[in-house]
């Protein structure tokens, strides 16, 4: 079996897809994979339902940071998907007999070693495979949430493959076909800060970016006017799951890109990318305050209030937009 070197991360895609650069030979964190590939977000989809309620999502969407990270790294990816699951299999064991380190979109719901209490049907979940256990045949796996790595039988890591659902996998398979290079980081650096501030201040979508923030608010405002407590606990308890347990979530994104500014103060000598790195950190912190305050409203050791929900969310969609203005004179 191959050498490879697992690392924890806070998010699955920018996990893998750090861990698959620094394997090939270019070290990279992942708030570097996640900033340069400008996936911070933020968008409020209603006609894209999870579990019956709509989805939340505070980056861009699923394979947007494996594909960002190609043109500035002069990286080439390759993407496979299946109809067939044996098919998708058969192909997966070529690779890993090859020596490729694999990346898989996975169902959580369907990975064995995953806590029972984290299982449930979401279906981006990012993964490596870096080979397979010559006694048991079971898959060993980088899983970028787990502090090491952790191994998966075969039928199970199948059917978490091929789940169905919204964002179904379809069995797909990602690597390399070429080695990473050292960009020039005083070019990628700014046009990636730039990217980001367009799709959090220009997208024409009201459901993106900063506007999207603000529909989020209104909808939740609009709760208390249908009169159903119960229904407002579930869409506002989905509110906070998508934020604070899928992936890394709202605040946690900001989290993490306030690192990336960090990093591209030091490598372009612009301390005032630190100082957005502070405030980023604050906005970050507001948006766990809200998902705080959101989770004991839900769980009734506090009135249940929409209207003060929407209030912070709007003060934060304001935080943001100054941001994201001060990002872009920065950039």
């Amino acid at each position: 079996m191959m050498e490879f070197q697992h690392s924890q991360a806070s998010h699955c895609e920018s996990g893998v897809m750090s861990a698959m650069l620094r394997h090939h030979g270019l070290p990279i964190s992942e708030p570097m994979a996640f900033g340069l590939s400008s996936a911070l977000s933020f968008a409020y989809l209603p006609i894209i339902k999870i579990n019956g309620l709509p989805l939340v999502s505070y980056r861009m969407p699923p394979k947007f940071i494996i594909k960002g990270l190609q043109k500035p790294l002069g990286l080439t990816m390759r993407f496979e998907t299946f109809r067939d699951p044996v098919a998708g299999t058969r192909r997966l064991d070529e690779l890993l007999a090859d020596g490729e380190v694999v990346g898989m979109q996975t169902s959580v719901f369907f990975l064995p070693y995953m806590p029972e209490d984290l299982r449930f049907h979401f279906n981006a979940h990012n993964v490596l495979a870096y080979g397979r256990d010559a006694a048991s045949g079971d898959y060993q796996l980088s899983d970028p949430v787990f502090e090491t790595t952790v191994s998966c039988a075969g039928e199970a890591l199948q059917k978490a493959r091929f789940a169905k659902g919204a964002l179904a996998p379809k069995g797909l398979l990602y690597y390399t076909t070429g080695k990473p290079s050292t960009p020039d980081w005083t070019k990628v650096i700014p046009k990636a800060l730039k990217k980001t501030t367009r799709i959090m201040l220009d997208t024409p979508l009201p459901i993106i970016g900063v506007r999207g923030i603000r529909r989020l608010a209104n909808a939740i405002e609009g709760l208390a006017a249908k009169n159903d407590p119960a229904q407002a606990k579930m869409f506002i308890g989905q509110v906070v799951r998508m934020q604070e347990e899928i992936g890394t979530g709202g605040g946690g994104f900001r989290f993490i890109y306030a690192s990336f500014l960090q990093e591209a103060a030091e490598l372009l000598a612009r301390p005032r990318l630190n100082e957005l790195s502070e405030n980023l950190v604050d906005i970050g912190d507001e948006w766990r305050e809200f998902a705080l305050s959101a989770a004991r409203m839900i769980r009734d050791r506090e009135p249940l209030v929409p209207a003060a929900l929407a209030a912070k969310l709007r003060q934060i969609a304001e935080r943001e937009k100054a941001f994201f203005l001060d990002l872009r004179r920065a950039a």
